[in-house]
């Protein structure tokens, strides 16, 4: 007997930003194979132009878009174009972000400014612009920040990132509570450790491989872990989960 829960998402318009690779372009191909039209936006064209052919190849239908959300006053044309595109949106995924690694006592304003315009202040205005529009339309979207369990702990010479992430917990559950009347959800999901091309060198190491040692299951994920999870709070069954801060982390919180 068939599973009665699908994710058909063949009527969602969604935008995923820092999709021109990692977690970013695996959670678009994700949307578009599970039907979504998908506006892939980024700062480099080149590589967003690359996730496009591997999307397209698949069957799903993908428009690349080039946006850096810490240039907020691009962001409401940006999202008229993205609408010209593929539709009105219904679905946004805040995925850009950076993180740099250092000690609190030695991090530079510069790179202090730099994690948190793109995690925070870039999400928030993004939220806002996008959320803003389901509202006026009263389309039941869905809003999906990509936090991290740096939103519950301080991790290990991430201090900036860690707090960057607690923020965008709290602004999660902010939205979430102002546009419940709207219907819109609004959730945070919170990876543990993933291993990405930007991490492997270091989890391969004999550091990166002390600290797989000390997670209760001693492995890390894999981006493929977060995929039912995703894929939840972006169709129609979250429509009764909205503030939520969900954390797939292999109980690495524990």
């Amino acid at each position: 007997m068939a599973s009665p829960v699908t994710f058909d998402l063949n009527h969602d318009v969604a935008l995923v930003t820092g999709a021109s690779g990692g977690l970013g372009a695996h959670f678009a191909s994700l949307l578009a194979l599970a039907g979504a039209k998908v506006v892939i936006a980024g700062r480099r064209g080149d590589r967003l132009q690359e996730v496009a052919r591997a999307i397209t190849a698949k069957g799903g239908r993908v428009y690349p878009l080039t946006l850096d959300v810490t240039k907020t006053g691009s962001i409401a044309s940006a999202i008229d174009q993205a609408e010209k595109l593929a539709g009105k949106l219904t679905i946004l995924v805040n995925n850009a972000g950076l993180n740099v690694l250092s000690s609190a006592s030695a991090l530079s304003e510069d790179a202090y400014d730099r994690v948190m315009d793109t995690n925070v202040k870039g999400a928030f205005f993004m939220t806002q612009a996008v959320g803003g529009r389901m509202a006026e339309r009263k389309i039941r979207g869905r809003i999906v920040n990509i936090a991290s369990i740096g939103a519950f702990k301080a991790l290990p010479g991430l201090v900036a990132y860690s707090m960057s992430k607690s923020a965008i917990a709290m602004m999660t559950k902010g939205f979430a509570r102002e546009w419940a009347r709207h219907q819109i959800a609004v959730n945070a999901l919170c990876p543990g450790y993933i291993k990405t091309d930007l991490n492997a060198d270091w989890f391969d190491g004999e550091g990166g491989q002390k600290q797989i040692v000390g997670f209760p299951r001693r492995r890390l994920g894999t981006k493929e872990s977060l995929d039912a999870a995703f894929l939840l709070l972006c169709s129609g069954h979250a429509d009764f989960i909205t503030g939520s801060l969900l954390s797939v982390d292999d109980g690495q919180l524990l």
